[in-house]
C-alpha cells in the first residue's frame, strides 16, 4: 500500500511521462510536416483519357523520387491547356494538339512558348454492350449515328438483331466539349460537323464505358485503355468496302486503325529541373512500360 507521499510522487511521475510523450509526438508531427513541406510539387492537369496514366506515373514516381510530389487532376484537355495558358500548372496532358490561338495566348500571358511532347499513342474505341452482336462499323455509319442530320437511329439499320435491345433504339453516349476525345471524334468522324441533339454527354472517359456497360441499347466512344469485360469493341472500317480493324497496339502502331491519335504533354518553355527529370522518366522504358500495361501504345 502506498502512503500519501508516495501517491503524490507516483502522480507526478505519470504526469511527467504524459508531458514527455506529448512532446515527442509533437516533435514527430513537426518533423513529418517539415518533410512534407520540403517536397517539390509538380502540378499536372488535363485530359481525362490520360488521367489514369498520369496517376499511375505519379504514384510510381513517388517511389522513384520521394522528394517530388506530382499532383494530378483531370477535367479534359481544354482544362489542362487553359491552366497552362494561365501559367498555373507545370504540365498539361492533352489528347489533342494545342490550337495556334491557344499557343499565342500562352505566349502573351506568360512570355513563354508551349513545348509539345508526344508521350504515347491511343486508339479511340467504339464501345457497345457485351450482349450486342454487332461486330464492326464504318466511319460513315458512325457519322450517321452521331452527326446533326444523321439518318441512323436503329440497331436493325446496322444489321444487328434487336433481341438485346427491345426498343431497337441506338442510345448515344458522347463526351463534353472540353474533351480532347470529343474534339478528335468530331474532326475524324463528323468532319467538324455538329453532333446530333440528344446524345448523353459524359464527364470522363471511364464514365462513357461504365454507361455503355449498363445500357444494352447504347454506343459510345472512349480511349481504348478503358476496356472492361462488360463492353465490346467494334472493329472500324475506314471505307465501306475496306477492312475492319480493332483498336489495339499493333493496329495503332501500323496506322491501320482509323481512330488512332497521339497523346501529348505540354510545358511552358523547355522544361528544366525536376519537371525535365520527370518527363525524361515518363519517356524512359520504366515510364513507357506503365503506359503499355494500361492498354496504351508506347512512343517507341
Amino acid at each position: 500500500m502506498f502512503g500519501r507521499g508516495s501517491g503524490a510522487a507516483f502522480s507526478l511521475s505519470v504526469f511527467s511521462c504524459v508531458v514527455i510523450g506529448l512532446f515527442l509526438t509533437a516533435c514527430e508531427r513537426s518533423d513529418s510536416s517539415a518533410g512534407a513541406s520540403n517536397k517539390i510539387s509538380i502540378q499536372n492537369t488535363g485530359s481525362d483519357t490520360m488521367v489514369q496514366i498520369a496517376q499511375a506515373w505519379a504514384e510510381e514516381y513517388d517511389k522513384v523520387k520521394p522528394s517530388v510530389s506530382v499532383e494530378v487532376a483531370g477535367g479534359g484537355s481544354s482544362v489542362g491547356i487553359k491552366d497552362l495558358v494561365q501559367g498555373t500548372v507545370d504540365i498539361a496532358n492533352c489528347s489533342r494538339a494545342m490550337k495556334p490561338s491557344e499557343r499565342e495566348q500562352a505566349i502573351q500571358n506568360t512570355k513563354k512558348t508551349p513545348i509539345e511532347f508526344i508521350v504515347g499513342y491511343d486508339g479511340i474505341g467504339v464501345y457497345t454492350h457485351k450482349d450486342n452482336p454487332l461486330k464492326n462499323i464504318t466511319i460513315s455509319q458512325l457519322a450517321e449515328i452521331y452527326k446533326e442530320d444523321g439518318t441512323i437511329s436503329k440497331w436493325s439499320e446496322l444489321g444487328a438483331e434487336a433481341s438485346f435491345c427491345p426498343s431497337d433504339e441506338i442510345i448515344r453516349f458522347s463526351r463534353q466539349s472540353n474533351s480532347g476525345t470529343y474534339a478528335f471524334f468530331r474532326k475524324a468522324v463528323l468532319e467538324k460537323g455538329d453532333f446530333k441533339l440528344g446524345s448523353r454527354d459524359m464527364h470522363g472517359s471511364k464514365d462513357v464505358v461504365d454507361a455503355v456497360a449498363n445500357t444494352p441499347c447504347s454506343v459510345g466512344y472512349s480511349g481504348m485503355g478503358y476496356k472492361t469485360h462488360e463492353v465490346n469493341f467494334l472493329a472500324v472500317k475506314n471505307t465501306d468496302d475496306g477492312e475492319a480493324f480493332m483498336p489495339n497496339a499493333e493496329n495503332v502502331v501500323n496506322k491501320n486503325y482509323p481512330l488512332a491519335r497521339p497523346l501529348f504533354v505540354y510545358t511552358l518553355g523547355e522544361p528544366t529541373g525536376e519537371v525535365k527529370a520527370y518527363l525524361d522518366w515518363i519517356l524512359s522504358p520504366d515510364g513507357q512500360n506503365i503506359l503499355k500495361d494500361l492498354g496504351y501504345v508506347p512512343v517507341k
